[in-house]
């Protein structure tokens, strides 16, 4: 197919037109009532552009019609919320008024012409059409009245072009709907990430208790200890899946609310499966921890889990201190294990460390991770203001 005539097999091309004679057909019922003042139709635009909901009208119209199919046209769906979008209103239902004009007017005439053109191919007299005056009934005429229809195809696909760029200037976000657009964006990409964060601390977490107390067992080498490791195993296993679909729930249903994840009250369980993979660990909990914010207990807990977790799959199952510290300033999260005799001490660069202080930086706290007096320690300070 040529490529002038490619947008015949366009959808767009046939609701463009759709919606460049919207207009006139409610101009033709005013015709009925008045015809020496057809321009008066014109002057009630002015205030109903200045009405919000009709800019939310009109975009959704211009949507579906001039951009069928196209995911974000950067046509804005919303009410207007300030006077500049009102008036923007205004100028775009003049403008379709304007452009329902031409539209119907070219179509009207080239229509005709294309008609009379005919006609005198066929030997009959021009009708009195001040552009065809004069013609002679001669049959090489019919030559011409496929230009007459070629121009209208052009007009009106150059028209449909046309109001589609001014519904885009004229009928596009605004920036405080641009800004807020960006925020939505920005919280979503938050969102993944954070999911992403859950999942690495969680399935992380139940993967490093089951090699450990798997590998413990097959040491051990003792049915009752290797009774209790599947039992672990299996418990660690539970939560996890259970986490898994919490945070598979947050990407069906991003309503949810946030108070479902696990907090420092729960911290309990961490204990116990760290515990049932034979590390000692010494916790001591001070301070109101049922009364922290929910993001600080939120994100405590996850911390805390991704520090264990650091330590039994690098240190092994190793004695391990555990101090929660709440105050009226800040939350205190230590923890601090003994290094294996003969292991490298690394600057605590891996992903999961990194998770740690990513955390804390959200909330507007600090994390440190290092060898300190002999003993690996990760600390973390929350402020609590």
């Amino acid at each position: 197919m040529p490529r002038f005539l490619r947008p015949l097999s366009r959808a767009s091309t046939y609701t463009r037109l759709i919606h460049l004679w919207l207009p006139m057909a409610a101009e033709a019922v005013w015709l009925f009532i008045d015809m020496s003042r057809p321009w008066l139709p014109a002057l009630g635009l002015i205030p109903l552009g200045l009405i919000p909901v009709v800019r939310k009208a009109e975009g959704i119209q211009a949507r579906l019609l001039l951009t069928p199919g196209v995911e974000e046209p950067g046509i804005s769906r919303t009410r207007s919320t300030s006077w500049w979008d009102g008036l923007r209103t205004v100028v775009w239902l003049l403008l379709r008024f304007a452009v329902g004009w031409v539209t119907g007017y070219l179509t009207v005439w080239l229509l005709v012409i294309t008609v009379e053109l005919a006609r005198c191919a066929w030997g009959h007299a021009p009708s009195g059409m001040p552009l065809l005056r004069g013609l002679p009934g001669q049959p090489a005429l019919a030559l011409l009245a496929p230009l007459s229809l070629l121009a209208l195809y052009g007009a009106l696909v150059g028209l449909g072009s046309l109001v589609t760029v001014c519904a885009r200037l004229l009928l596009g976000p605004s920036r405080a709907e641009r800004l807020a657009a960006l925020e939505e964006r920005t919280e979503q990409l938050l969102e993944r990430t954070r999911i992403a964060r859950e999942l690495h601390d969680s399935i992380g977490h139940a993967l490093t208790i089951a090699v450990v107390q798997a590998g413990a067992a097959r040491a051990a080498g003792d049915p009752e200890f290797t009774d209790r490791a599947l039992e672990a195993i299996e418990e660690t296993g539970r939560a996890a899946l259970n986490d898994l679909e919490r945070v598979l729930g947050v990407l069906r249903e991003s309503e949810r609310p946030a108070s479902a994840r696990p907090t420092l009250a729960d911290a309990d369980r961490l204990l116990d499966s760290a515990r049932a993979s034979g590390a000692k660990i010494d916790a001591e909990v001070t301070g109101p921890v049922d009364a922290l914010p929910g993001p600080v207990t939120r994100e405590g807990y996850r911390i805390v889990q991704e520090a264990l977790t650091n330590v039994l799959r690098h240190a092994g199952p190793v004695p391990i201190r555990l101090r929660i510290a709440v105050s009226p300033e800040n939350l205190v999260l230590e923890v601090r294990n003994s290094l294996p005799t003969g292991s490298q001490v690394t600057t605590g660069r891996g992903s999961g460390l990194r998770g740690i202080r990513e955390r804390a930086a959200l909330l507007g706290g600090r994390a440190h991770a290092g060898p300190d007096q002999g003993d690996w320690e990760v600390r973390v300070d929350l402020p609590l203001g």
